[in-house]
């Protein structure tokens, strides 16, 4: 293969990515037209998603592909907690409730960390290389649309306080990601992956979407 891995797959996945972030959900969230209970459901179904990626994680740390790529400072799940204790109140898990879309992501993270850890490393990269670059901007229209404290509670799952440097963080992700020892056609399936995991989001985008729809 003449290019990395890690442009392999950013540019597979390039207009599944753009489909995610473009869905008239995400949209209509960031440009301040749905009310904090859409922002505030999305949150929640986040958090099944990290379960499954983040519980999944201690039995892969071993993993001589995917080892490498578990890195206790890209945890968000106890962020994502302490969000939705103060967005859903103290009592948040006893309504906690995943839509038919997000259960069906969840179970592709799972049973990747269960019996395909380099398919695991494509759900990882999707999400947490995500968080922390569009993951941003989401952060910085929540604090202004809805008046959370920068950087503090409903927005903790977007402050990454263990990467003081995304961009050097990013790259060196990158490396790791360019120096998996696996063949092409395994590199294949997981930019193949890499396209199922932004589908599957956008899966969760428009469940959402049919959720929460603009009043006309």
């Amino acid at each position: 293969m003449n290019s990395s891995f890690s442009t392999l797959i950013r540019t597979a996945s390039h207009e599944a990515h753009v489909e995610a972030e473009t869905s008239s959900f995400m949209n209509d969230l960031l440009g301040g037209r749905l009310g904090v209970a859409a922002y505030a459901r999305y949150t929640e179904q986040l958090w099944f998603v990290y379960e499954a990626l983040e519980r999944g994680a201690g039995r892969l740390a071993a993993d001589p592909v995917a080892g490498p790529f578990v890195r206790p400072e890209l945890f968000r799940l106890a962020a994502l907690e302490r969000d939705l204790a103060h967005l859903r109140g103290p009592g948040w898990r006893t309504g906690l409730s995943a839509l038919p879309a997000t259960r069906v992501y969840a179970a592709r993270v799972r049973e990747c960390a269960e019996r395909w850890p380099v398919g695991y490393v494509a759900h990882h990269y999707t999400r947490y290389l995500g968080d922390l670059s569009g993951g941003q901007i989401i952060r910085d229209r929540a604090e202004k649309t809805w008046g959370f404290r920068r950087k503090g509670d409903g927005v903790r799952f977007y402050v990454f306080e263990g990467v003081p440097n995304p961009a050097a963080f990013k790259r060196s992700y990158r490396q790791l990601l360019d120096g998996i020892r696996v063949d092409d056609l395994e590199k294949q399936r997981v930019a193949g992956e890499c396209k199922r995991a932004f589908a599957l989001n956008t899966a969760v985008f428009r469940a959402l979407g049919d959720e929460f729809p603009l009043s006309a």
